[in-house]
């Protein structure tokens, strides 16, 4: 028998279960308006909050804001986000949907966090939903906060994790598996930016301190078929 290698054609190598992030940017010419607009509305309305520590360092208000907000920047803003969600989806399901299929997009709650003096919101997904996002409304710019003495270049960026970042604790490692030796990803914000993400994906917003508070809306979205969501026959049993 020959000791030769034999001459095999390229593996199907199979790219399973990806995690997609996806990033938008509101170009249009009255965005910085809009997004003033709206952290003076957010300011004012955790300013009226009776149950908020005004001094802190953080503030989360409840997530009912598609009912309480009527502004027409508002309105534009969620706009913007239903057309990303709708080719972000779409795109996600690209192999999977039927070639036509009636949806249904519906944002289940919506929120606003201000967040500066080094706070930050730790580790955690979202429930009761398919896909989350997170809208950066105002931060400093970049190079402004990448000047802060201990936070320096992750001042404010948003983190998610692998969904392998469990596994590597203990795990062995060597040059075969190197492309899982990096299980977080940075998002560095801007206003304007849009993230949409898997909801079940963990993310944190790293500690933040600089001029201006960092205000962001966040929001989880379910989308239905219009004739329901089962897209293959259950079982007999």
């Amino acid at each position: 028998m020959s000791n030769r290698p034999m001459n095999l054609a390229p593996p199907a190598v199979l790219p399973l279960w990806p995690t997609l992030l996806s990033v938008s940017r509101y170009n249009n010419t009255q965005t910085a308006e809009m997004n003033d607009t709206l952290a003076r509305v957010f300011r004012a309305m955790r300013a009226s909050d009776s149950q908020a520590d005004p001094a802190a360092a953080f503030y989360a208000s409840s997530d009912d804001l598609m009912a309480r907000v009527q502004l027409p920047e508002f309105t534009f803003l969620f706009a913007f986000i239903a057309e990303a969600l709708q080719q972000t989806v779409k795109a996600a399901n690209a192999n999977v949907w039927p070639p036509r299929i009636s949806l249904k997009l519906e944002i289940v709650g919506a929120w606003f966090q201000i967040q500066n003096q080094g706070a930050f919101h730790d580790i955690h997904s979202h429930g009761n939903c398919s896909w989350s996002g997170v809208y950066y409304v105002q931060i400093d710019a970049s190079e402004q906060r990448r000047q802060h003495a201990a936070f320096g270049e992750l001042n404010g960026l948003t983190r998610f994790y692998g969904l392998y970042q469990n596994l590597l604790g203990g795990a062995y490692m060597d040059m075969g598996n190197a492309y899982l030796q990096h299980p977080h990803y940075d998002v560095v914000p801007e206003p304007g930016m849009l993230i949409l993400f898997p909801s079940f994906l963990n993310h944190k917003a790293m500690p933040y301190e600089g001029e201006q508070d960092r205000i962001v809306v966040s929001f989880n979205a379910q989308i239905h078929g219009a004739d329901g969501d089962q897209l293959s026959p259950y079982a007999a049993g």
